[in-house]
């Protein structure tokens, strides 16, 4: 479903697994974007046509009997154009059948661009400067109406444009960062070829969101889940600023949030954001509902219909309430309209699970258009403290997925107390902020350790830290090792039942950033 904008741009996916890299690129630039499968009908758009169209690369080759076919309509909608990898052998298929063939040797990685013409697309860009490469098809021969206006020493055809129209396509990956110069010519695309002059910020967003709230809600009441993260405390921070108090918040303690984790963000919420909130412990009952509970998707689903139960009993006799707000986010939006079809099924904590359905609300969803580094520019600007805003992301199930196997309350409060000291350590050495997500895992496996004179057998906790943009990849974090070793010790000597601490070294992929 397209949002009326102004001034946007339209990227067409092809199916690359870089798709949401170009849309960041774009956003950089404050100009909004929406992604949409290749074969999305155009008509959509008549209404709201876009200044400028972007086609993603692909995995397939134009020959592959399920290959993605260009609607040529694009180009009868008379705006500019830029197609990237596949995006271009599928341009140039489409106008001249038999143009792309099967490259001799792959092309995948580093290479130079030898600039030939310099006067659009490529203005300022650095001759030889490096661009990646990653296509097993090459353009044989291009449509008489294009010519080239850079190669590499491998394809003869590396970028091009239309002779007469503002139509371009380039072989290599500018909006990925091993692209030096890629940066540049996507604002070359937007600023000067789609002239688009870049007005979309965080500012504009709110004051755009708030008037949109208003229209939508008008006199009637929202309720919002409160998880304690930074996308639902954006949400209920941005209601409220619009509609005051016909909002209400709700905040459920489930006996899996880090110590003291209930009380303070309770108190964020109420003192210092000013927001309606009403906190409810419900941790007994989540925990009564746990046991004997050990496989992680069982797990999910427990919290989540338990999260459902505890809700709709705090709200029983309140039938003012018309809306649920929820912090849906772009990504999650982008993966359920793939063309590739919807990704693994969002986990059944995500986003209040079946609330809306369970009580006959409808959804409100202010944030849906962003990705999480926009909602955190938005959250600054709604005045959210910054130690708040900066939060590492976690989990709906909390600590109920970081300790691995059967939940048991003695094992709850060990993995609390080292995940403390873990997260204090960070922030008392100034790497906290230079990660994306750091947690403790305790793990159902006890082992044989000494302290003083005396033999223990107690359990293993594994620490894991990474980094990343998105989260959708993630390196682990290359801590110091006296800072791992400090933390090892103080975790060892302060939390009686853990006497062996690991440091989780996997990315993602092939692992995942939780270990449940």
């Amino acid at each position: 479903m397209h949002a009326f904008h102004d001034e946007w741009v339209l990227i067409l996916d092809f199916g690359s697994q870089y798709t949401q890299l170009i849309a960041r690129r774009v956003r950089e630039l404050h100009v909004y974007c929406e992604i949409h499968p290749y074969d999305t009908d155009l008509s959509e758009f008549q209404d709201n046509l876009p200044d400028g169209i972007i086609l993603s690369g692909g995995p397939k080759s134009v020959y592959d009997s399920d290959a993605p076919v260009l609607n040529m309509d694009i180009l009868d909608m008379e705006k500019p154009v830029l197609g990237i990898c596949y995006g271009l052998q599928s341009l140039a298929h489409s106008v001249n059948p038999g143009s792309v063939e099967k490259a001799e040797k792959r092309e995948f990685g580093r290479a130079h661009l030898i600039v030939d013409n310099d006067e659009d697309l490529l203005r300022g860009i650095t001759d030889r400067s490096v661009v990646w490469m990653s296509h097993g098809d090459h353009i044989k021969k291009l449509p008489d109406e294009y010519k080239i206006i850079a190669h590499t020493e491998n394809a003869k055809v590396a970028a091009v444009r239309h002779k007469t129209n503002p139509i371009f396509g380039v072989q290599f990956h500018p909006e990925v960062i091993h692209t030096e110069e890629g940066s540049y010519i996507f604002e070359n695309f937007i600023k000067n070829i789609c002239h688009c002059s870049g007005r979309w910020t965080p500012s504009s967003f709110i004051d755009t969101e708030i008037k949109a709230i208003r229209d939508k809600v008008g006199n009637d009441k929202v309720l919002c889940g409160l998880s304690g993260g930074v996308d639902s405390t954006v949400v209920a921070t941005l209601i409220h600023k619009a509609i005051g108090d016909q909002l209400l918040c709700i905040f459920v303690d489930n006996g899996l949030l880090r110590k003291n984790e209930f009380k303070k963000v309770l108190n964020t919420y109420k003192e210092t954001l000013k927001l309606p909130v009403e906190g409810i412990d419900a941790s007994d009952l989540f925990l009564e509902r746990l046991q004997g509970v050990k496989d992680p998707e069982e797990k999910r689903k427990v919290i989540g219909n338990t999260f459902i139960d505890v809700f709709d009993e705090a709200i029983r006799g309140k039938n003012e309430f018309k809306y649920l707000a929820q912090g849906t986010l772009y990504p999650d939006v982008i993966e359920s309209v793939s063309f590739k079809g919807p990704s693994a099924t969002i986990k059944s904590h995500h986003n209040v699970g079946g609330l809306p359905e369970k009580m006959k609300l409808d959804l409100i969803e202010p944030v849906r258009e962003l990705f999480k580094d926009e909602v955190r520019a938005v959250g600054r600007e709604l005045a959210i403290p910054d130690h708040f805003i900066g939060r590492h992301p976690f989990p709906g199930p909390g600590l109920g997925i970081r300790v691995l196997g059967e939940l048991k309350i003695d094992r709850l409060n060990l993995l609390r107390e080292a995940d403390a000291i873990f997260i204090q350590a960070l922030r008392e050495h100034g790497l906290y902020d230079k990660v994306w997500q750091a947690l403790v895992v305790l793990l159902p496996v006890q082992s044989v350790g000494v302290m003083g004179d005396e033999r223990t057998y107690e359990y293993t906790a594994a620490i894991r830290a990474v980094t990343s943009v998105d989260g959708m990849t993630a390196d682990w974090a290359h801590l110091p090792y006296d800072f791992l070793s400090e933390v090892s010790n103080r975790i060892i000597n302060e939390v009686r039942g853990i006497n062996r601490v690991v440091y989780d070294i996997s990315s993602k992929p092939p692992s995942t950033i939780e270990w449940e």
